[in-house]
């Protein structure tokens, strides 16, 4: 009777778990977007392994920043730009909001530019492409009448950047160099070397991810008792990220690397992998492409209808329809037209577009980091849980980190 007991307690647990988790896996592997992919594989074939030790570095760091943002969601109930206005009034709110804004229409269109690049690697015409993902990416968020039906759908479709890991061990990486230079960082004096290695800070940790996950956990309306499961969801998918991330670098470090091959887009390493590990690599590539800049074209202009209408008080939620949250889903669509939109002018230097999105992030991260810091550190709104020593130290580490390295790149940049 009692196993049976223990066996039944179990299982409660673990179907509470599955019940719960999604906001951290989704928000983690969102992360790595159009962008991101763009971002590591530009690192692999530029630098080969040099820049996996920093790439170590921001996982830890994104552990602690992520949970942070969700202990912040769980205790406080209320989204991240709710609790900036709350607490430092409306100008700091603007402030906060337009940050996120100019990195949010950045990241958007990068989305749409991974997107268009995918139909491109298969040649097809982005003229019909792009349009046609756009409107089914509006109609299930506005359309779809659950949160947990459109968190399902972003569920699968972060399982498809297990085609990455599968890519990466095709290419047979050396295995050796890249866990030496996991654990002895080499740093680089050029200004590219910087400025992909900002691009890197700013692709894994996101201002968008903060006002994302806080406010997807208050509209799923977590318990505090249960935290302990959002936290696990948290770390999974952050770690879940860092080895997306990590066989994006090895593949593009292995194959384009020692051949010389200095790609500009994730595009161009797809078509690169080709005669050097096979058509099927390309192909892998490609998809896991499609797929994160999808999971990425959801979320984004969500992030900014979230955080816009958290900001100045209007009704929000996925679960709601268009009627009772006007602004939410007139903020969300505006989002999807302008990064859809913007990708259809011709001509237009998509890889620029989505490296730029990501220095822009890591520029702009500090201020969110910042807010998030002050926030968590307020007893009147977290109780007993608060941060502690260690979690402050990580967390304004990060922060200085990244300020030293955006005053080295602008500094670089005017060097000859």
């Amino acid at each position: 009777m009692l196993l049976t007991r223990k066996i039944k307690h179990r299982w409660q647990k673990i179907l509470l778990f599955f019940s719960i988790i999604g906001p951290g896996i989704i928000t983690s592997i969102a992360d790595n977007d159009a962008g991101g992919i763009a971002t590591y594989s530009v690192a692999g074939s530029h630098f080969g392994y040099n820049l996996l030790w920093l790439l170590s570095f921001m996982i830890a760091a994104m552990v602690i920043i992520q949970e942070m943002s969700a202990r912040l969601g769980t205790v406080s109930g209320k989204g991240l730009a709710d609790l900036i206005r709350e607490n430092f009034g409306l100008g700091w709110t603007v402030l906060a909001i337009v940050t996120l804004l100019v990195a949010n229409i950045s990241v958007t269109i990068s989305e749409f530019a991974g997107i268009a690049a995918s139909f491109e690697l298969f040649g097809l015409s982005k003229y019909i492409f792009v349009p046609l993902i756009a409107f089914l990416i509006w109609f299930l968020v506005v359309k779809v009448p659950s949160y947990k039906t459109v968190e399902r759908i972003f569920l699968a479709t972060c399982c498809i950047s297990i085609t990455y890991i599968i890519a990466g061990i095709i290419a047979k990486p050396d295995w050796g160099q890249a866990a030496h230079k996991i654990i002895y960082p080499t740093i680089i004096l050029d200004h590219k070397y910087v400025f992909t290695a900002i691009a890197i800070i700013g692709t894994t940790i996101t201002p968008w991810m903060q006002f994302y996950l806080q406010a997807s956990i208050v509209d799923k309306g977590t318990l505090v008792k249960n935290y302990s499961y959002i936290r696990l969801d948290v770390i999974i998918g952050s770690l879940a990220t860092g080895i997306v991330a990590f066989f994006i670098i090895v593949t593009s470090a292995a194959t384009l690397f020692p051949q010389g091959i200095k790609i500009d887009s994730a595009s161009q390493a797809a078509m690169a992998l080709a005669p050097l590990a096979g058509n099927f690599s390309r192909y892998l590539f490609s998809v896991g492409l499609f797929s994160s800049s999808v999971i990425g074209a959801f979320i984004l202009p969500l992030t900014t209808a979230y955080a816009f209408c958290e900001a100045l008080g209007f009704e929000r939620g996925v679960s709601r329809d268009f009627s009772s949250a006007p602004v939410f889903f007139s903020i969300y669509t505006a989002m999807i037209i302008i990064g859809a939109g913007t990708i259809l002018w011709p001509n237009l230097p998509l890889f620029f577009v989505m490296l730029i999105a990501q220095t822009i992030n890591g520029i702009l991260l500090p201020v969110i980091l910042l807010f998030m810091l002050l926030l968590i550190n307020k007893k009147e709104i977290m109780g007993k849980y608060i941060n502690g020593p260690i979690y402050n130290t990580i967390t304004t580490a990060t922060i200085m980190v990244i300020i030293l390295f955006t005053v080295v790149f602008l500094f670089a940049s005017f060097l000859p």
